[in-house]
């Protein structure tokens, strides 16, 4: 059982939330009955209905709603996370054994470098045993901390680099890797709601290799954020440089794994792979028909975004394009999808 204080915030919540006229997916999905089974429920590590929905419950413009505060709430409360994360993902059924397929095989986009301005994967991981950020106390994000650093630090060839803790940061480092668009910055409303932002900047801390196309975020908004990236379209160089970390990490850091799920991350739309393949992509012509690059985009499961990430322009016509789907296809499908839908863009860019 809850206790009472929680109880009445709960009960507070899921009015406000039952009231308004919010679109996310968290007010389609939690009704009455849901709501009162779920909400006297608890995981191993204390947490409750109200850490997995008060961000929205708040925030009545989010398009989702919901958060995981640790791996069981997957479990415990899927009575409201199953229908969410189906309709989201347009998925129900098993996600497969992970699957980086051949790294080979991905080639330069754009050898000419017409259009894509820079490249990126990246994916999230969380550290087994832990809760994710809501539950966290101070002394495990320190904790995972010296773990991340310890283990980035044997970490060698291209990938070899070094690890900025955020706490006693000096001012230049931090404006250097603001500049280089490397530094994130404390949590958005969405998250500091959720509980996402507590002790910061405590046990918070970016690593980067020595040719700045590899860096490690470490307790941002999941665990671990691992990310390749170069200037350029040669998708094959930045996935290969991901995989063979993500492959290095995983023999020092065992990470949260669901059988049905995949990789557990804080936020059940970035579940699965949690790969996220994109590009920065200059198409003038195209973006002067926007339903056509979103019709373009649609057909290969691409998400288009502005320059800066979700809900921004684009800036000189440079778009944030990438994989939709996390969920119930495996890593190198993930990735293929985004391969296949630029090449469609650049041949439709260039016929124009």
């Amino acid at each position: 059982m809850v206790d009472a204080a929680t109880a009445e915030k709960l009960e507070a919540a899921y009015a406000k939330l039952a009231a308004s006229d919010s679109k996310s997916l968290l007010k389609k999905h939690l009704s009455q009955a849901i709501f009162d089974n779920l909400k006297n429920k608890k995981t191993s590590f204390g947490s409750t209905l109200l850490d997995c929905i008060q961000s929205g419950c708040e925030n009545l413009d989010s398009g989702f709603g919901i958060y995981a505060p640790d791996a069981e709430a997957y479990s415990v409360f899927a009575e409201i996370f199953d229908p969410m994360i189906a309709d989201y993902h347009g998925f129900k059924g098993e996600h497969p054994p992970r699957d980086f397929g051949d790294v080979d095989s991905f080639t330069n986009v754009d050898p000419t470098g017409e259009f894509v301005v820079s490249t990126r994967v990246r994916c999230g991981r969380s550290m087994d045993g832990y809760p994710f950020n809501p539950c966290l106390t101070e002394d495990q994000y320190k904790e995972m901390e010296q773990k991340v650093s310890t283990t980035l630090s044997g970490l060698e060839g291209e990938l070899k680099g070094k690890f900025y803790p955020l706490t006693g940061m000096e001012k230049a480092v931090q404006q250097q890797l603001i500049d280089d668009h490397f530094l994130f910055k404390e949590g958005d409303r969405f998250l500091q709601t959720a509980n996402a932002c507590r002790y910061w900047p405590s046990g918070r801390g970016i690593y980067h290799n020595d040719n700045k196309t590899f860096l490690v975020w470490c307790n941002e908004e999941d665990h671990l954020r691992i990310i390749s990236m170069q200037m350029g379209g040669d998708l094959g160089q930045v996935y290969k440089r991901l995989v063979t970390a993500v492959n290095e990490i995983e023999k020092r850091i065992p990470f949260s794994h669901h059988d049905r799920l995949g990789f557990l991350t804080f936020c059940p739309t970035n579940l699965g792979t949690t790969i996220r393949a994109s590009v920065h992509i200059k198409v003038p012509k195209l973006a002067k028909d926007y339903s056509k690059l979103e019709e373009v985009a649609g057909k290969y499961n691409l998400q288009v975004r502005g320059t800066t990430g979700e809900h921004t322009e684009a800036v000189g016509g440079i778009y944030d394009i990438s994989n939709k789907r996390r969920l119930g296809l495996t890593e190198y499908q993930a990735v293929k999808e985004m391969y296949d839908g630029i090449a469609e863009l650049i041949k439709i860019e260039k016929s124009l």
